[in-house]
């Protein structure tokens, strides 16, 4: 008995990396999956290819699960709800559906061409739009869901480079509470998940010096994309049904339970504020509960467990 038995589940960006063990465990604990993925590069390029998810799909049904493969890209709506149609009509339903498909076109900010900020957020903010509007009437009628999408810390607390990335997940957080705010009563949770994982994408991050060699080589041995599987699918099942709205970060065998945005320190000036005052006393009263502006590195210091 798996803790998905019965349940079908649409897993995007399946044929590598976090996608390909979220599609494997999904089978595993007994779900149908289709298994999505464009075939592309890690920057979108050379997209159409159904080999990754044929593949992945062939590995599930040699191992005696049920699986059936799609390649179309999560960024086109029309073929996102075609591919819920098609998970409908092989496997009589949909339960879930698993999204860490993505690309990244990382650079700085004030190098970065406006055809690499859109291709990023279609993919990964778009693309979460399309795989949640295109199922939600659906999950909605039959008062059963459960989308698990991703953010990233670089979105959560930022990565120098990476500016269209990080305000593709941060996007992504705001429409994961808003759905599971909004179809709580329908028994439909939405949750999201920051990975740290050795995957093409990670793989991808230049190493300029001993120190980021080292945190790449940690990453290698004790940062694997099937532990973020392990919460991916859990939060599929029956028994996460009371979780939703809430941001999970998975870094080895860790489990973090983000905050979410709340007020840290309030001023009131019964004469109301000028610039002059906020720039005399508001800030400098505020700024001890100032965030700093380092990055994920600065948060969690230590090596993984």
């Amino acid at each position: 008995m798996g803790v998905l038995d019965g349940k079908v589940v649409i897993v995007t960006g399946g044929g590598n990396g976090i996608g390909k063990e979220c599609a494997l465990l999904a089978a595993r604990e007994g779900a149908s999956v289709l298994v999505n993925d464009l075939g592309g590069g890690l920057k979108g390029e050379d997209a159409g290819s159904a080999g990754p998810a044929e593949q992945v799909a062939q590995e599930i049904r040699a191992a005696g699960g049920k699986a059936i493969f799609n390649s179309d890209s999560v960024s086109d709506y029309d073929a996102v709800v075609a591919m819920c149609e098609q998970a409908k009509k092989e496997f009589g339903g949909l339960n879930a559906i698993i999204n860490p498909a993505g690309i990244l076109r990382d650079g700085m900010f004030h190098k970065m061409a406006p055809e690499d900020w859109r291709a990023v957020i279609d993919v990964h903010l778009h693309g979460a739009f399309n795989v949640t509007r295109a199922s939600i009437e659906f999950f909605r009628e039959q008062q059963d869901g459960a989308y698990v999408l991703f953010t990233s810390t670089s979105g959560l607390i930022g990565n120098i480079g990476q500016a269209n990335y990080a305000a593709a997940k941060l996007g992504v957080m705001g429409l994961s509470r808003i759905v599971a705010m909004e179809n709580a009563a329908k028994n439909v949770r939405s949750n999201i998940i920051a990975p740290f994982a050795w995957t093409r994408m990670i793989a991808s991050i230049p190493v300029k010096d001993e120190a980021s060699a080292a945190r790449v080589e940690r990453f290698k041995r004790s940062m694997r994309a099937d532990q973020v599987a392990q919460v991916a699918v859990a939060l599929c099942a029956d028994g996460a049904k009371d979780t939703t709205g809430q941001i999970f970060a998975v870094r080895g065998n860790e489990v973090f339970l983000f905050n979410q945005p709340r007020p840290v320190r309030g001023m009131a000036r019964l004469e109301g504020w000028s610039p002059s005052s906020i720039i005399e006393h508001a800030l400098p009263a505020m700024k001890a509960n100032y965030t700093d502006v380092g990055a994920s590195n600065s948060v969690f210091p230590w090596d993984p467990v």
